[in-house]
């Protein structure tokens, strides 16, 4: 059933109406919630069948308010939040719909599942660096290219495209050369995902930004970029959303904080003078995740044919005076180079 964005209006009931009315207003709109507000549009709480059910377990009458039966601390999103995050956390509360406030709690709108789950379909390129040759993964890779290792019954190419699928990308653009043709003949044109799928041809190495000077005709919106051996739980469209809203940057990079613990005690000086002591010391530092967003314009700084890793490109583009941001990961992230991460990925 499609519901309209107005709709939501039909859940609205005041605080003076009883547990019947409630009832009856669940069955007359079909939102499985009601939303409780005073006259000035302010949400008071809300109302669902558990809530009912609950208070008739309780012994409340029908006729009783639906105060008795009400929610008055419900989870709520801020109109700020965006539907990624909405999606799932309806998702984990197992809920139909969520009301959206303002920092005074006046009510916004509802935003119901059914409306959020389908994303709005995104017409930048999709473009995936699969032509490495996976040595650190041998001899796993010997006869296999690493982007069809399967982790958890699928390859990881492929759960990269679903993911990508699932926020609105359609069309995607793969990166080939070490056994190529396997790829090819796994995805073929990306019907069977609904899906459209071309490939550039990497005659030699290329890195993993060379690759893009393939492109025949050049994108007029910004792409998305990501190594094909990247397993993450990233927002790809929130990516997108950051960097164009960023609308002075030409390029992103998602990028992963990193700590790791110094095995030794740190002595600080000044000159021949103890400054402090630090007792191994957690060193932090942002690094490359793999993912990118970049504008039309920085591929201006890529030759055909050439290679050119994404660090070089990025260096290329500040030389240029054009600006670089970064956007930081706090999903889950993982870069499957070794075994060790690979049987990782497969145990979760």
């Amino acid at each position: 059933m499609n519901i309209n964005k107005t709709d939501w209006h039909k859940a609205i009931l005041t605080d003076k109406v009883s547990i019947k009315d409630a009832i009856e207003n669940l069955i007359a709109s079909s939102l499985q919630i009601i939303v409780v507000m005073d006259s000035n549009g302010i949400l008071i709480g809300v109302v669902n069948d558990g809530d009912i059910r609950r208070g008739v377990l309780r012994g409340l009458k029908l006729t009783d308010s639906i105060k008795e039966i009400l929610n008055r601390n419900p989870v709520v999103a801020g109109e700020d939040v965006h539907p990624d995050s909405i999606i799932k956390l309806m998702n984990d509360n197992n809920f139909n719909a969520i009301p959206i406030v303002d920092k005074n709690r006046y009510m916004i709108r509802l935003h119901l599942l059914n409306e959020i789950n389908f994303p709005v379909q995104k017409l930048n390129q999709f473009i995936i660096m699969a032509g490495g040759k996976g040595q650190r993964l041998l001899p796993k890779t010997k006869n296999i290219p690493k982007p069809l290792l399967p982790i958890n019954g699928k390859p990881m190419l492929e759960h990269i495209i679903l993911k990508a699928k699932e926020e609105g990308f359609s069309h995607f653009v793969i990166a080939l050369h070490y056994l190529g043709d396997m790829i090819k003949e796994y995805f073929g044109d990306g019907s069977n995902w609904d899906i459209e799928i071309n490939y550039l041809n990497e005659e030699q190495p290329l890195g993993t930004a060379g690759a893009i000077s393939l492109l025949t005709d050049k994108p007029k919106l910004p792409l998305i970029v990501t190594n094909a051996d990247i397993v993450s739980d990233i927002s790809y469209s929130r990516l997108l959303d950051f960097h164009n809203q960023h609308k002075s940057a030409n390029a992103t990079m998602g990028v992963r904080l990193y700590e790791t613990s110094h095995p030794f005690g740190v002595v600080n000086t000044d000159g021949v003078d103890i400054v402090s002591f630090e007792e191994k010391p957690i060193l932090r530092s942002n690094v490359n995740a793999g993912i990118y967003v970049l504008d039309p314009k920085t591929l201006d700084y890529l030759k055909l044919n050439e290679y050119c890793d994404m660090p070089t490109l990025f260096n290329r583009i500040q030389k240029n005076k054009l600006r670089t941001i970064v956007y930081p990961i706090h999903e889950s992230w993982s870069d499957i180079g070794h075994l060790k991460e690979y049987n990782n990925a497969n145990s979760t």
